[in-house]
């Protein structure tokens, strides 16, 4: 089944930047959410890298007022405008997403979110599985069968069954849910003193929010006196937390192809804001991301799957041993050719008896990439001596 991954840019922008340190180049230029929010892509790339996508975008909020704000004055009137070291990153982030192969969405009028919603679920309704990338719990609204959230920084992956264990209730019913308990983040108050229990109460006893409006004469105490002060604005509140899916796009799902990888243009990123490691990744054969410097001339090759381990490309013993070794053994590669790969316990102790029992031995991780953050580990190889050395595979 081809795939639709989107991104919630605008909520990978203040995530990324928060979670990040304040990272600075050498000019004092600040690079942490850069930094964070082309992790979390590259993070995406790897996750899917053997599936079938088709279609990818990262959607960011568009400068402006949305037609909620003429629908409520207050909306997100709570926000303090954007800080100053992140308005500086927004122009490099959105050079570094495209570069990386990602078209960028940002619609006139509307947020993210309904620009997501609406490519969501006209791709839905074409058999064309959606993956939404964010950390935002409104979108939970949209998962259904082909619709699913992931949480690039928490690995949390909501489906249907994923939302009503995370929430209590379904993803048809997270509007009802919202509209209750309010959104502070957007400025939007629910019913006071009403929190995600009382809500997920009232909403399984009384099916929806028309049915706790249609039954608020009888729900007692403070928070019953609470609800019916709140009668006529849970409409309005429902309004504002309601997803729109029917946009009028100016582009087509065909418009979301992903793009080429523009490595020449990471590379100039890299390079200014001193990420040394992506660099070297963005300078090598193959696509950013994809490629393992392991040493030179051994590099994994693009595409490979993830549970793909080099044979142990580039490993050698100790530096003093290696010098020792005649030159053309390490030259014409021979000295790989005893590698082993430990597929059972027997063999991996009688390994450690061997690195018991050696002077020195060498030994290193094998992983999923070069990024620290973004890398996980796949297996540990080993050495004892030029040409002896084994890998024990510890996940696929």
């Amino acid at each position: 089944m081809p795939i639709l991954l989107l991104v919630d840019g605008s909520s990978y922008l203040y995530r990324a930047f928060h979670a990040m340190p304040d990272l600075r180049n050498r000019q004092g230029e600040p690079t942490g959410a850069i930094y964070g929010v082309l992790n979390m892509l590259r993070r995406l790339d790897s996750d899917y890298k053997a599936q079938d996508v088709a279609y990818k975008a990262c959607v960011f909020d568009a400068k402006g007022k949305t037609f909620r704000d003429d629908w409520y004055a207050q909306y997100k009137a709570n926000r303090p405008s954007m800080p100053e070291d992140l308005v500086k990153q927004i122009e490099p982030i959105h050079t570094g997403v495209a570069a990386s192969g990602w078209p960028i969405l940002m619609v006139d009028g509307v947020e993210a979110d309904d620009v997501i919603g609406t490519l969501a679920r006209q791709a839905a309704a074409q058999g064309i599985r959606v993956v939404i990338s964010t950390g935002d719990k409104d979108l939970a609204q949209l998962v259904d069968p082909l619709i699913q959230l992931v949480n690039t920084m928490s690995n949390e992956v909501l489906d249907e069954a994923g939302v009503l264990a995370k929430f209590g209730v379904a993803p048809e019913r997270i509007v009802d849910y919202l509209a209750l308990i309010g959104d502070s983040v957007d400025n939007v108050p629910g019913v006071p003193k009403v929190g995600p229990k009382t809500a997920v109460k009232w909403l399984s006893h009384y099916g929806s929010l028309d049915g706790v409006i249609a039954a608020a004469a009888e729900i007692g105490g403070v928070v019953g006196e609470n609800l019916r002060r709140t009668l006529d604005f849970l409409p309005l509140g429902r309004k504002l937390v309601t997803v729109r899916c029917d946009l009028e796009l100016p582009l087509q799902l065909g418009d979301l192809a992903p793009l080429a990888v523009d490595r020449d243009r990471l590379a100039d990123l890299f390079a200014r804001y001193e990420m040394k490691s992506w660099l070297k990744e963005a300078t090598m054969a193959g696509h950013p991301g994809e490629g393992r410097d392991l040493t030179a001339g051994n590099a994994e090759p693009a595409g490979a799957p993830k549970a793909w381990i080099p044979a142990f490309a580039g490993m050698t013993a100790a530096a003093s041993e290696v010098k020792a070794a005649p030159a053309d053994l390490l030259a014409d590669g021979s000295h790989r050719a005893a590698y082993k790969t430990i597929l059972d316990w027997a063999s991996f102790e009688a390994w450690l008896k061997k690195i018991e029992a050696a002077p020195l031995t060498a030994l290193d991780t094998e992983t999923t990439s070069l990024d620290p953050f973004g890398a996980r580990i796949v297996g540990i190889s080993f050495a004892v001596a030029p040409g002896d050395a084994a890998m024990r595979r510890i996940c696929r």
